[in-house]
């Protein structure tokens, strides 16, 4: 994977820089927010390693930036803050995943490994272009259409959509889809989940015949016209 890592620690930076290499990944390195915007719009990267804590901007920002921008690829926060409130509003702010300072050479390609999985997930029984109610999902394209509205999605979100799409109808475990989307079940991950069910919740609010059901105690149901 091609990696843009945004951490201000120089130290640091070269060690994960490093770690990466050793793995087989490319990494180019950014110490700020604004740099990393810019690096953004001139190499395709598959993948963002964002430091929360940075000179000129915080990570939520940067993740902000991005989003409105319309960069859908997938964001791993690093930060030194181990709590729920500071993770969920990291993924709020449209990140994938987060690793806590100080975290492990292991802890670390795992989740990059995730993101190579995801990204090259396959559901033979969907087609890359699908059509949910008054919506056009291209997934390949990582981009939700209606009326001409075209919303660019994060890896993630393209990826539980399509998820909730080729099971259409039945009830789905919340394990099963936190396995299948983020490859571990967790508390959490749990938490995560139901961050980015309400993010695809909004963006499909436009057509009210589509709805996620939560079916209390096991998990979701996606109803969606035919």
């Amino acid at each position: 994977m091609n990696l843009l890592l945004v951490e201000d620690d120089t130290e640091l930076a070269r060690q994960t820089g490093r770690w990466l290499h050793d793995a087989g990944h490319t990494s180019t390195h950014s110490d700020c927010g604004a740099v990393a915007l810019r690096l953004l719009a001139q190499e395709p990267f598959d993948a963002v390693i964002l430091d929360v804590g940075l000179p000129d901007m915080d990570g939520y920002t940067v993740v902000e930036q991005m989003r409105v921008r319309g960069f859908g690829l997938p964001v791993l926060f690093l930060t030194a803050r181990d709590n729920v409130t500071d993770r969920v509003r990291g993924l709020r702010a449209g990140g994938d995943d987060y690793l806590t300072k100080p975290y492990s050479i292991e802890e670390l390609l795992l989740k990059v490994e995730i993101f190579l999985r995801r990204r090259h997930m396959v559901a033979p029984q969907m087609p890359k272009m699908s059509r949910i109610g008054k919506y056009l999902f291209d997934y390949t394209n990582l981009t939700l259409e209606q009326n001409g509205e075209i919303r660019r999605l994060t890896q993630r979100e393209a990826d539980l959509l399509r998820y909730l799409m080729s099971n259409r109808g039945q009830v789905i475990r919340r394990s099963a889809i936190l396995e299948q989307i983020w490859g571990e079940d967790d508390y959490f991950l749990g938490r995560s989940l139901d961050v980015f069910i309400s993010r695809l919740r909004k963006y499909l609010q436009k057509d009210e015949g589509i709805k996620i059901e939560n079916v209390h105690g096991i998990g979701f149901q996606f109803v969606c016209p035919e």
